[in-house]
């Protein structure tokens, strides 16, 4: 079966609680868990980081 990922790479997207805006660089699927982003951002404080986020943490960019 042929998993559908909700965002693409490259894709620009909103960390749903913080509303801090990066984009997808990495995408994971796994047989007993949602699918996963990886998001590269900045943090509130101005630093880049890179985290994983569950499909239902984010959203499309405004």
């Amino acid at each position: 079966m042929e998993t559908k990922f909700k965002f693409e790479l490259s894709q620009r997207v909103e960390l749903d609680e913080s509303r801090e805006e990066g984009t997808v660089i990495a995408r994971a699927e796994y047989s007993n868990k949602c699918n996963q982003y990886l998001v590269r951002y900045l943090a509130g404080d101005g630093r880049q980081t890179e985290s994983w986020w569950d499909e239902d943490a984010i959203t499309v960019a405004a």
